[in-house]
């Protein structure tokens, strides 16, 4: 694991921290680093009715039992269902999935941090977590991935509970290669990035299967992971 601190800013002030977790491989590595740093790091997982979940999920807690630390609390599962609101997208039908030809911009899912924040921001003011920390990489497409967007929104949500709940983002300036090499060490196997997954595994042939193949050959790292299918 990298010595680069990832939460210099706010490590003298910061006993305890919410992480966002997917499963996937940058918010897995955050949440190593966090507890490298500080005190209490909270994971936080939204279930919001998406195809892939019920195997992320299962991925997430073998990471998290891997990481051994007692400043690692228990896994919070929090619950927003969107398929009332996403209709038959493909995330929700798991039809049509954005396979490995596709770009970044097929993948986005929308409002995505809207929702995550919205449970995740509630959850810390109501457990007096003091931060909440996203695994937002540089070059991220989506509006709801930037400084702005979630400064603007913490304040909303801060405001409606009279609240000063922080969002972190500390791999904004980083790209995949970078965070990919900071998580040396850690059990990366059981990250989870597939979007369409296949009796329990990788498919191999999504978009997130293709861009985490990538990811390991680019930053010089053997990829750990079992695909049900080659590129």
């Amino acid at each position: 694991m990298s010595s680069a601190r990832a939460f210099p800013a706010v490590l003298p002030s910061l006993e305890s921290l919410a992480v966002l977790v997917s499963g996937g491989i940058d918010s897995a590595i955050l949440v190593g680093e966090a507890l490298h740093e500080l005190p209490r790091v909270h994971p936080l997982y939204v279930r919001t009715g998406l195809v892939w979940e019920e195997v992320e999920l299962s991925y997430l807690r073998r990471y998290l039992d891997a990481l051994k630390s007692p400043r690692l609390a228990p896994l919070h599962v929090l619950h927003l269902p969107v398929a009332d609101v996403y209709g038959a997208h493909w995330s929700t039908t798991g039809e049509a999935v954005p396979d490995e030809t596709t770009p970044d911009e097929a993948v986005f899912l929308p409002g995505r941090n809207v929702l995550l924040l919205s449970k995740a921001l509630l959850w810390c003011h109501l457990n007096r977590v003091p931060a909440v920390a996203l695994a937002t990489l540089a070059g991220n497409p989506f509006p709801d991935a930037t400084p702005g967007f979630c400064r603007a929104f913490a304040d909303v949500v801060n405001e409606a509970v009279t609240g000063t709940v922080q969002v972190l983002q500390p791999y904004r300036q980083l790209h995949k290669v970078e965070v990919l090499q900071r998580g040396r060490g850690l059990p990366l196997g059981w990250s989870f990035s597939c979007i369409q997954p296949r009796q329990g595994l990788h498919c191999g042939r999504c978009n997130k299967c293709a861009e985490r193949r990538r990811g390991f050959v680019e930053a010089g790292l053997s990829d750990p992971t079992e695909y049900r299918e080659g590129p």
